[in-house]
């Protein structure tokens, strides 16, 4: 994370408390020394609580997986049924580690539980993972696609799908896959889309996907 945003995040007199984060969430940030929200979290907290779809524009190493993860969390309920709830699309298998990792410390004081589901490694603990019943779901295009043309994957009870990263996907060519994913969820669900850029591509599939989308943009700190 860029010492400037950290800088700016000290400095700020907001805090998680403050946007209507819940307790166990803030306790489980306060013991990582995490304690004030970043400008792209502090903009985007209180409108993804509400339900609202997300475009939310902001570079990379923002701080923007807390700014949809903690309201995801906060959704889904202290204790969620077992099954896959949310659904955070991610680009690469090392964006897919970090943002499962920074899931896993903010539901740390509460029954829900997150898995990562990446290509490069076997199928066999990532399926197990899904079949325990995780509700949060990180996971790249193909793996995801993969699992689910095997009936190895249930994305029909979905409630919030988040894109991150949606540029650098595009450039990957994952287009394609992001929308055969969009159908494999139910249209009623709460999505989120952030991205550094916004080419025409991401914009057509924001206005088909989305609905009455609240559009965030935090400038580079630079």
């Amino acid at each position: 994370m860029s010492e400037n945003i950290a800088a700016e995040a000290a400095e700020n007199k907001v805090t998680f408390e403050s946007l209507g984060i819940d307790a166990d969430i803030v306790e489980a940030l306060n013991s990582k020394g995490i304690t004030h929200p970043f400008p792209i979290q502090e903009s985007c907290i209180p409108t993804a609580l509400s339900g609202q779809d997300i475009i939310g524009q902001a570079k990379t190493g923002t701080g923007k997986t807390f700014g949809f993860g903690l309201p995801l969390i906060q959704r889904l309920g202290l204790n969620p049924e077992p099954g896959a709830k949310a659904l955070i699309v991610v680009p690469t298998r090392e964006l897919c580690v970090q943002v499962a990792e920074d899931l896993v410390l903010a539901t740390s004081n509460r029954g829900t539980t997150v898995a990562a589901i990446y290509g490069g490694k076997s199928y066999e603990g990532q399926v197990a993972e899904i079949q325990a019943g995780a509700q949060i779901l990180v996971g790249t295009p193909g793996r995801l696609i993969d699992l689910s043309k095997q009936n190895l994957l249930d994305l029909s009870k979905i409630e919030i799908m988040v894109l991150d990263e949606a540029d650098e996907m595009l450039d990957l060519g994952f287009l394609p896959d992001i929308e055969r994913l969009f159908n494999y969820t139910p249209s009623y669900r709460q999505t989120m889309l952030f991205s550094a850029t916004m080419p025409g591509a991401i914009v057509t599939m924001a206005r088909k996907y989305q609905e009455k989308a609240v559009h965030i943009r935090v400038n580079d700190p630079d």
